[in-house]
């Protein structure tokens, strides 16, 4: 093509008027967010189950620490790994773990990340972590992650424990993320978890616990 050719065609494009996109029907409201907090519970329940997470309603904080005493007997946790996000440092859970033999550590009790990391994989048993939202469509926690809520917490031990406060459980992802960003201090690391740990790299077949906990137990305090 010679340059006056393509100088041509050039031109043409440039004095071309854009033709305007076609508008779009807005998208119809999520049937989620019709739904009152008793139904939005009853929703995350229902999606958290179908993912094989189990979740325990308990009527208040005295209930919650009895409820979680059983659990920590039946799954023989001897040390547990416990954040202190603002959910779980009101419960006083050291002190609750030493009147059932259960030692109750944070990532505080160790002098650095290497004994830490090593204390989070290998030596306790389970991990318990408050939660920021929850999503009723998809029976999904959302953690935050700060100096008060280390990650690993909720991804290395075999059983994952959540405590979440019925009013945080949400429609959908938009509004969980919606409020997570309306403030100016923009988190560093969000996770989110539906049900225990899965993978499919084995022959393409879906298998639940090979990485991560085996287990994800949330405590709905539905009472605060």
């Amino acid at each position: 093509m010679s340059d006056d050719a393509r100088n041509a065609i050039l031109q043409r494009l440039e004095a071309a008027v854009p033709r305007p996109l076609p508008s779009r029907p807005a998208l119809p409201p999520a049937p989620e967010k019709a739904l009152d907090r008793d139904r939005l519970q009853a929703l995350f329940i229902d999606r958290l189950t179908e993912q094989a997470g189990v979740v325990y309603p308990v009527a208040d904080p005295v209930a919650l620490l009895e409820t979680l005493a059983r659990i920590l007997a039946e799954e023989q946790v001897a040390r547990a790994m416990v954040a202190s996000d603002e959910v779980v440092a009101p419960l006083g859970l050291a002190d609750r773990g030493r009147r059932h033999g259960v030692e109750m550590v944070t990532p505080a009790d160790y002098p650095d990340r290497d004994r830490y990391v090593r204390a989070v994989f290998d030596d306790v048993q389970a991990g318990i972590t408050g939660v920021d939202f929850a999503v009723a469509e998809s029976g999904t926690l959302v953690l935050v992650h700060d100096a008060r809520q280390a990650r690993l917490i909720s991804l290395a031990p075999l059983v994952h424990i959540a405590v979440l406060p019925a009013e945080r459980i949400v429609p959908d992802y938009e509004t969980a993320m919606a409020a997570i960003y309306a403030g100016e201090c923009r988190p560093g690391q969000i996770t989110f978890i539906t049900g225990p740990s899965m993978t499919a790299d084995i022959q393409g077949t879906p298998f639940k616990g090979m990485h991560g906990p085996q287990k994800l137990i949330v405590l709905l305090l539905t009472q605060t």
